[in-house]
């Protein structure tokens, strides 16, 4: 029992698992419609410019026991295959380029599988068309043959073109490029080629058309764009000639000739006329209307017109000829015609050329003598020409002209008929010159006018000029530079100057002069033009460096022209340098330089820079000297007297020296002078009273002429004060008492007197000019009223000194007057020679002096400094 018991739950688990498996159902496609983009692909539409690799569509199914599915695609044999797809996602990819034009229908067999089973199911894919494609023209090259005589607007051919496409895409309207400038219209819908109301066509005009027709599609969606596409075709129209032209003569208007040995039955000319249709044209039948008078005749086939008399036998000199020509159609009936004139004109052989002729038959050379420069207008009387043409007609007509240098002279008449006397005239007097050219040549020319052969003949004219005297002497340049130097003997030669005179014979002779406020000293030779020297002349460069006048050259007639002459004189170095003294004498202020000079009288430089030097000092080493102003200094080492002191034992300090002035000419001068130096050493505080004091110790005269003005100024000064307290106490009416108590004010501990002195210049040919001005800055003034003067000051003066400051003093206060600068000029003054002799006479006037500038100080109680 227990072994059944084991068995049965194994069998029951087999059987189960037999039934199961024979109860296994196939997978199926969802259907989910036709716009659905998922199921089992039928009713899909794909437009054929979906691009290639774009995702258009998913498979999708299931398995009812939920069993995983997968896809696939197949076609039938010999098909294209246009998409692949995902075989577990079911994705279906388009693989191929779509063309509905080609296939609009794409059949595909879908397939699902659970692994079991599988269902397949065939399912039609529509391809929806896009506008990709272009209208195109049928049975192209278009060329249309029309009757020129095609009534306008009618019907000459019709255009067609397709576009596969469908709907709007493959809709076509046609249309002409450039309407306004054709003769055609086309309708837009058929293609109908016509042509335009109230134009015709005309084939003597233009016999082939070129009319562009475009056609255009309705436009369309292609890959998300509207896209219109056209083409283009051009059709030749070739228009038919028709019988509808008259007939045309080629070449009119015609002229014939016939000459004197013209021969009878000889060819005058021939005329030809034309079929206006050059399409097809007929035939042309020539006759002659009227005016031949019997003597000309004409060929009906060709036109050829010939003359059938002699020309002895002529009796008119022009024939007008009225010519018919006519169009003979196919059946041999005239029909169209047209008339043209012929003039025939019987003329002269021409045989003869034109002919010179002279007094005494034919001349070919024709010569006059004549002055230079005839007035303009003139007739050359002395040329006797005629011209002559022995033929008749056209044939005697020719022209005359003058052939040689142009402007000259004119020839008259310039045409001549068969014969004339020919006159010359002058054009132009200016050209007609002697200096230019002696002998003047020209031809004169004879040449027929019209005709073929164009005969000529010329004559030789000669024209001996003989001269005037017409021309100016003329110089090289209109004015000369010369140099000369001063040293130059009298007689010497400076420059030549050179004029010119084209005319011959003593016409062209010169004669030279000179004249002017600079021609005292300088003469000319007057044939060769050289300009020298008085033989006493002595020229200084230094008096006079410039010389300007002008010379003549004059011909034997009166006619002259001027130059101008510009002579320098070179200046020579002849001057030495010179010192005003040869033996000077300088005072000296330590720290203080001295200045020598002299003078070179030479005009110009380097002749006249003068270079100083010393050239002997005893002791040496003790001066320097500036080698371009003359200022000689101490030694820098040099400071005071006592260095001086035992530099030399010599204790007044009075030196010699022997100081050179040199000029930097070539050859170079030079002078010597002797120098006495007097050095002495500020004693005064360094004042500007101690500075004029030692400034004018050389110079007592300057010395008292300052005092003299000072105390002048200070008189002047006293004078306006008193006046002024006088008139104001005059006007007062009140009583004014004795003393007026004054606060006291703080006054500068001292009182200066500044002097400002002007340097003295050299003395010229002007007197020394020297100023003196003073500022005193404060003036005691007490008067019973305490009342006080002031001074206006006058605009030249400086301005006054600031107010003083209040302080305390020991002395009596008072008001400060200010001063006005003045400047006085003493008379010149000759500085006698300076020697040394005199040192103690000037030593007392510096003192004297001094001592009179204290005293003045202390009376306006200032403090001596």
């Amino acid at each position: 029992m227990k072994h059944v018991r084991h068995f049965t739950p194994s069998l029951f688990l087999s059987l189960v698992h037999v039934c199961l498996v024979q109860a296994n159902y196939a997978p199926y496609f969802f259907d989910n419609g036709a716009r659905s983009t998922n199921g089992n692909m039928a009713l899909l539409s794909l437009s054929e410019d979906t691009p290639v690799g774009t995702h258009v569509y998913t498979l999708n199914g299931t398995d009812p026991e939920g069993d995983p599915v997968t896809y696939d695609l197949t076609y039938e044999a010999g098909s294209r295959r246009y998409f692949s797809v995902d075989k577990n996602l079911g994705n279906v990819t388009l693989i191929e380029e779509l063309d509905r034009e080609k296939e609009d229908e794409i059949e595909v067999i879908v397939s699902i599988s659970d692994g079991l089973s599988t269902v397949s199911e065939k399912v039609r894919i529509l391809v929806m068309d896009a506008n990709d494609e272009s209208p195109e023209f049928l049975n192209t090259p278009y060329i249309v043959e029309v009757p020129e005589n095609t009534p306008s607007g009618s019907s000459i051919f019709k255009i067609e073109a397709i576009d596969k496409d469908t709907g709007s895409g493959g809709s076509i309207t046609y249309f002409l490029q450039n309407i306004h400038a054709n003769k055609f219209t086309i309708d837009r819908h058929s293609g109908v080629l016509r042509i335009k109301t109230g134009v015709t066509l005309d084939y003597e005009k233009s016999r082939t058309h070129f009319v562009v027709v475009v056609a255009k599609d309705g436009g369309g969606k292609l890959r998300g764009d509207n896209k219109v596409f056209s083409d283009s075709t051009t059709v030749t129209i070739n228009v038919e000639d028709v019988q509808d032209t008259p007939p045309m003569f080629i070449g009119t208007p015609y002229y014939g000739y016939v000459y004197e040995d013209t021969l009878a039955g000889s060819e005058v000319l021939t005329v030809v006329a034309l079929d206006g249709d050059r399409g097809k044209p007929n035939s042309i039948h020539y006759c002659i209307v009227n005016g031949s008078e019997g003597s000309f005749e004409i060929s009906n086939t060709t036109g050829a017109i010939s003359v059938i008399k002699s020309p002895n036998q002529l009796k008119k000199e022009v024939y007008e000829l009225k010519v018919k020509a006519s169009e003979i159609d196919q059946e041999g009936d005239t029909s169209e015609h047209i008339f043209a004139m012929v003039t025939i004109r019987v003329v002269d052989l021409n045989n003869h050329p034109p002919t010179f002729y002279g007094e005494n038959g034919p001349q070919n050379r024709f010569e006059l003598t004549m002055y230079e420069h005839p007035p303009e207008g003139e007739i050359l009387r002395g040329l006797k020409i005629t011209v002559n043409d022995s033929d008749q007609g056209a044939n005697a007509k020719f022209n005359l002209r003058l052939v040689g240098p142009g402007g000259i002279f004119r020839v008259v008449p310039q045409t001549v008929l068969n014969e004339a006397q020919v006159t010359i005239i002058v054009e132009n007097s200016a050209a007609i010159d002697y200096e230019s050219s002696k002998v003047l040549t020209f031809k004169l020319l004879a040449i027929e006018v019209n005709t073929p052969e164009k005969f000529s003949s010329t004559a030789d004219i000669v024209i001996r000029l003989l001269d005037t005297n017409d021309n100016v002497p003329k110089f090289s340049s209109d004015y000369y530079i010369a140099r000369i130097p001063e040293n130059s003997p009298g007689g010497s030669n400076v420059v030549a100057v050179t004029a010119t005179d084209p005319d011959s014979g003593l016409w062209g002779e010169i004669k030279y002069s000179i004249y002017g406020t600079g021609a005292d000293l300088f003469l000319i030779h007057p044939s060769t033009g050289i300009i020298y020297t008085q033989p006493w002349a002595v020229l200084d460069a230094e008096v006079n460096s410039k010389y300007n006048f002008y010379v003549k050259a004059e011909d034997t007639d009166g006619k002259y022209s001027l130059a101008e002459v510009f002579i320098t004189v070179l200046d020579v170095n002849d001057h030495s340098p010179e010192f005003n003294e040869n033996i000077q004498e300088k005072t000296m202020i330590i720290g203080s330089p001295v200045k020598i000079e002299a003078i070179d009288q030479d005009a110009e430089e380097p002749n006249n820079i003068v270079d100083y030097s010393i050239m002997q000092a005893d002791p040496a080493n003790v001066f320097d000297i500036d080698q371009s102003t003359g200022e000689i200094k101490l030694k820098s080492y040099i400071r005071s007297l006592d260095i001086i002191h035992n530099i030399t034992k010599n204790k007044d300090c009075i030196w010699s020296l022997v100081v050179q002035a040199k000029d930097r000419g070539s050859p170079s001068f030079s002078t010597t002078a002797v120098l006495k130096i007097d050095i002495t050493e500020e004693t005064l505080h360094k004042g500007p009273m101690a500075a004029f004091l030692m400034q004018t110790k050389d110079n007592p005269m300057k010395a008292l002429g300052v005092l003299a003005g000072v105390m002048g100024i200070m008189v002047l000064i006293t004078i306006m004060i008193s006046t002024a307290m006088f008139w104001r106490n005059k006007r007062s009416n009140k009583v004014m008492p004795v003393r007026r108590i004054i606060k006291k004010r703080q006054m500068p501990p001292s009182r200066t007197v500044r002097m400002e002195w002007l340097k003295f210049k050299r003395p010229s040919n002007a007197a020394e000019k020297f100023v003196v001005e003073e500022e005193v800055k404060s003036l005691h003034n007490e008067n019973s009223n305490n009342n006080i003067q002031v001074v206006p000051v006058p605009p030249a003066s400086p301005l006054p000194p600031p107010p003083p400051a209040l302080a305390p003093r020991s002395d009596a206060p008072g008001w400060r007057v200010p001063t006005v600068s003045g400047s006085l000029t003493p008379k010149h003054v000759i500085k006698p020679p300076k020697k040394k002799s005199h040192g103690s006479t000037h030593n007392a006037l510096v003192s004297e002096l001094k001592m009179r500038f204290e005293k003045r100080n202390a009376a306006f109680g200032e403090p001596h400094i």
